[in-house]
């Protein structure tokens, strides 16, 4: 890889004059080179002498460098590199040679868990919940690729108040079908789902439920709409192609004891206190904010108190690392979670937050209204089928987290340039074409053959972006929000579009020339192979 390369040239320099400091290697305008670094002007500082005569220092000796063919100082300090033809060409190699492992990472025994997904199953995902699961999914591909052990994890609330407002919505519904009229809950479930439910369980049990309700009755709704909703999920995570390497129940926690050990746990550091009826935890020994409760008085626990069981749990599986996706309507929950580790001795480095922002749909420039409350959202398996898969998981993941994200649906169903999925698979549908193209024309493809004869800058840009594959994994890594893979890819699209229409890469009269191009073309096939894998889009070999 290029950049880590440069990066050993440079420490190693660093060495040798006894320092040691960070520094960054970036790509600058195209103007001023292929990489530049800063670390002259940080080091500054350290040698004791200006910028620009530490950063001579290094250019005599990186000069002297054949991967280089020229160094030089820009500005108050910078250091701007040019590869060398000949070292791209035996990166570009590598790439031929060793094919998909060329950008391989070996595993590095750190186990990763991301939650995301998690909802009461009170209802079908939302396209809010759908934003979150393909942020989830592509960042633990990401992270799998990058060498973790990742497990994908959803977390179903199925103990609380949502689920007897659920059954009890359910069982209004059902009597609906029989002309017996009975309110809904005040807070109650009001979507079209549960008219479907309602219909399927007449078919299944008839009557036997009508105007009957007890504990029994309310069990059986609770179970019935719990399950019937999960189902639904499984089915829209099917089409999103999503898939979770573990689901754990709210019930489970409970019944395997983990709120009994986390309570006895602050019991013992004399962490909590009852008041009112309810049993607090005193959080405000460890941050800003009043204590919170973790039993009401009725007895029932909140949902703070089983979550803080749940990570507990998370923490006795050996992870080193937990992830926790949310909507950003969940910032207030992060500082109280992170206070209850502390109380149960869990470093706090342990959780890790990531918060996104919301989904808005938009249709022929206008605003779709949803109304969750009144039931008459867009579900997210209606967007699926109204948009495709491919333009859903690229649409939610090709914005950065921490912005809003406003979802053109006539855009994502479009088939143009305009179109960023379109445009990036059409980018690999025309790089296939190029191999069909290549047998009618009787020009054989054969592996490393005369790519000496790449030469232009457009083909060493195409070798250098290829080589920063790598790069954009870690950024992904590193800020935690996949729209790093998206950017890069549309990128390279971008570069490849233009490479394409510019140059003639099958010519009939010059098959060496063809067969040199088709080499870079083919490197550039399998880095596109792996994005659309890692972002769970399929690579059309037509459109």
């Amino acid at each position: 890889m290029i950049r880590k390369v440069i990066n050993e040239r440079l420490e190693s320099i660093l060495r040798e004059e006894g320092f040691e400091y960070q520094f960054n290697v970036e790509i600058p305008d195209e103007n001023f080179g292929d990489y530049s670094t800063n670390i002259a002007l940080i080091g500054s500082k350290h040698f004791k002498k200006p910028p620009r005569e530490v950063a001579k220092l290094f250019v005599d000796k990186l000069s002297k460098e054949s991967i280089f063919s020229e160094v030089t100082i820009a500005g108050p300090g910078f250091i701007n590199f040019r590869i060398s033809k000949d070292f791209y060409l035996s990166i570009l190699s590598e790439m031929i040679k060793k094919e998909k492992a060329y950008w391989k990472i070996q595993k590095n025994n750190k186990k990763i868990q991301l939650e995301y997904g998690s909802a009461n199953p009170t209802g079908p995902f939302t396209v809010g919940h759908g934003r979150q699961i393909v942020i989830g999914d592509v960042l633990g591909n990401v992270l799998e690729f990058l060498g973790y052990d990742v497990t994908k994890e959803m977390y179903i609330n199925d103990a609380g108040r949502q689920i007897r407002l659920l059954g009890r919505s359910l069982w209004v519904r059902y009597n609906e079908l029989f002309g017996k009229e009975y309110e809904l809950p005040e807070d109650g479930y009001r979507g079209d789902y549960l008219i479907d439910f309602a219909k399927k369980l007449k078919d299944e049990i008839g009557n036997k439920y009508v105007e009957k309700w007890d504990d029994e009755v309310e069990k059986f709704f609770m179970k019935y709409s719990v399950e019937n909703i999960l189902k639904t999920m499984d089915d829209t995570l099917s089409m999103l192609d999503c898939g979770f390497d573990s689901k754990v129940k709210e019930s489970f926690v409970i019944e395997k004891g983990y709120v009994d050990i986390v309570l006895n746990k602050f019991k013992e550091k004399n962490m909590i206190y009852e008041k009112d009826g309810a049993v607090w935890l005193k959080v405000s020994k460890v941050i800003d904010e009043n204590d919170k409760v973790l039993i009401r008085s009725d007895g029932t626990y909140t949902y703070f108190l089983t979550d803080i069981a749940y990570h507990y749990y998370k923490f006795t599986r050996g992870y080193d690392r937990v992830y926790d996706i949310f909507g950003s309507d969940h910032h207030g929950h992060i500082p109280r979670m992170i206070a209850a580790m502390k109380l149960l001795d869990i470093d706090e480095s342990f959780v890790h937050f990531i918060l996104h922002q919301f989904v808005t749909l938009k249709r022929n420039d206008e605003i779709v209204k949803m109304s969750t409350r009144a039931g008459n959202f867009i579900t997210l398996d209606e967007l699926i089928k109204e948009v495709g898969k491919d333009a859903t998981r690229y649409f939610f993941a090709m914005n950065d987290v921490n912005t809003h994200l406003i979802f053109d649906l006539e855009l994502a169903k479009s088939k143009s340039n305009d179109n960023p999925v379109y445009y990036v698979q059409y980018a690999y549908a025309r790089i296939n074409s190029i191999f069909e193209k290549a047998k009618e024309k009787d020009i054989d493809f054969k592996i490393l053959d005369n790519i000496e004869l790449l030469e232009n800058e457009h083909e060493m840009s195409i070798i250098k972006m290829m080589d920063e594959f790598i790069h954009s994994l870690y950024q992904v890594e590193e800020k935690l929000s996949p729209h790093y893979l998206t950017n890069y890819i549309f990128s390279l699209s971008e570069k490849f579009h233009s490479y394409y229409s510019k140059y003639k890469i099958l010519d009939e009269e010059n098959k060496s020339l063809s067969n040199a191009r088709m080499n870079l073309i083919f490197a550039l096939k399998n880095v596109f192979e792996i994005s659309f894998e890692l972002l769970g889009i399929s690579a059309p070999e037509k459109m």
